[in-house]
Parts: structure tokens; C-alpha cells; sequence
């Protein structure tokens, strides 16, 4: 063996230990698109040929690709949805554990109402709803663009009350908490060439069918019907039924 052959044998031998494989997609950018075509693509395979799948059919393993962006979020209340489990892109751009905070908390103020909405429709369709969102660039806090993916599920009673869904936003995300504008919202039918119902408030406010919900009053306690004493329904009204009881000089009493 030549001294030169020798030298470039010994240049190609490590000297950090074993090699280490590298993966590209570890370094790759993130791609919104494929992330949420990929989580999409999960929930339809877990379908089985019902219109929407349960949620006892996600399992972690299937959607590793998307798992630091993928949360499951549970219907609360009409138009409100509280995160059951979230990834780590969610906590890195909250700066803090999210289980158990409503998924509005990711959107300004100003785009609550209209999120709201567009979340209702999603348990009422139900349907699939995509959303564009965009991050205000602040101080430490560069502009952001986001991505959401919202797949309705079926719980144990068969009602569609939890969602699949994620959320991923592009760039550095700066000084945590980060908050976004609602900026475009799109909802598709979750069979293809079915119906869509446009998200507007008039979707909100009935937990039952509009012809089986009626307002509730308070009800009287028995012994203020017995005593005859006026309904007060509002604090105004109950305070306004107080009387102030001056007591008597021991002088004017009877004796």
C-alpha cells in the first residue's frame, strides 16, 4: 500500500465514534400543506365506511407525522370546544400545558365570535372545517402563518361532540403567547358531493333541535308561592323587593 492510499485511509476513518444516520425529514421545513393533507388522510382511512369515525379509532401511532401539531378537542357547549390532548406545537406556541383550555384561546378576541361558528358547524354538519390564520408581528414576536384542520369524531354515545384537528404555524415563533387572526375559513362536506351548512350564529345557541328548546326561567321556591310574594327573575328585581327594617325605640313599644 502506497503512503498516499494509506493517508486517505486514515482521513476516512471517523473519528467522533459510530456514524450516525441522519434522517431528511427531521431537517426538513415545515409544509402546512402536507401536514394537514396527511392528517386528513388518516381520519378518512379510520372511517370504515361510516360517514364519521369514532374517536376511540385515532391511534398516536398512525398520525406520527403530524403528531407535535395534531390536538383532539371535546364540545363543551355551543359554539366552545376544550383541548382533551395537543401536541407540542400547540404548548411551544402557548408557552404553556394546553389540555383543558378552549381551542378559541388560540384567536384574538376580534376573531372569536366567527371561529366560534365556524366550530359549531363543524359538530352540526357535521363537516370539515380548514381556516387560515395570520399572527400580528410584535415586538420579539415575528409575523406568523398558520394553518387549521378541523375533522369531526363521534364519542362513546355516538354523538359527534370531539374533533380531530391541527393547527401549524410557519416561522419562528418568538415570545409565546402567540394569538391569530382569523383570516379565511373554508368548510367541506365530509362525503364527497354532500350538502354544507354556512357557519353563521344562527347555528349557535341550540344544544337541542330550535322546535325542542325552550328558554328556562328560574323557579320559585315553594314557600315564596305560598306566601304569595312577587316573581324576580333579574337581580334588579330581587333587589328590589328588599326592605330596610328600622328598629323600634324600647319608649314606643307596648309594654
Amino acid at each position: 500500500m502506497s503512503e498516499r492510499d494509506d493517508d486517505m485511509r486514515k482521513s476516512a476513518r471517523p473519528d467522533d465514534g459510530p456514524a450516525r444516520i441522519v434522517r431528511l425529514q427531521d431537517y426538513e421545513t415545515c409544509r402546512p400543506d402536507r401536514v394537514l393533507r396527511g392528517l386528513h388522510d388518516y381520519w378518512t382511512s379510520i372511517r370504515k365506511g361510516r360517514a364519521v369515525p369514532m374517536r376511540s379509532d385515532v391511534d398516536p401511532r398512525g398520525i406520527s407525522h403530524a403528531l407535535d401539531y395534531a390536538f383532539i378537542i371535546e364540545r363543551i357547549a355551543p359554539g366552545a370546544g376544550r383541548l382533551r390532548l395537543a401536541g407540542r406545537h400547540l404548548i411551544d406556541l402557548m408557552g404553556m400545558e394546553v389540555r383543558g383550555m378552549p381551542l378559541c384561546a388560540f384567536l384574538n378576541t376580534s376573531s372569536r365570535g366567527r371561529f366560534s361558528d365556524v366550530l359549531e358547524s363543524v359538530f352540526k354538519g357535521p363537516q370539515i372545517a380548514r381556516m387560515t390564520l395570520h399572527g400580528k408581528p410584535d415586538y420579539a414576536r415575528p409575523e406568523l402563518k398558520a394553518q387549521m384542520l378541523l375533522l369531526p369524531l363521534r364519542s362513546d354515545l355516538q354523538d359527534v361532540t370531539r374533533a380531530l384537528g391541527c393547527l401549524v404555524a410557519e416561522g419562528d415563533t418568538g415570545v409565546a403567547p402567540r394569538r391569530f387572526d382569523l383570516v379565511e375559513d373554508e368548510v367541506l362536506p365530509i362525503i364527497e358531493g354532500g350538502k354544507t351548512i354556512a357557519p353563521s350564529p344562527s347555528a349557535i345557541g341550540f344544544a337541542e333541535e330550535p322546535q325542542d328548546f325552550r328558554p328556562r326561567r328560574p323557579s320559585e321556591p315553594a314557600a315564596e308561592r305560598a306566601r304569595g310574594f312577587p316573581r324576580a327573575d333579574t337581580p334588579e328585581e330581587r333587589r328590589a323587593l328588599f326592605r330596610v327594617i328600622q328598629p323600634q325605640p324600647l319608649d314606643d313599644r307596648d309594654d
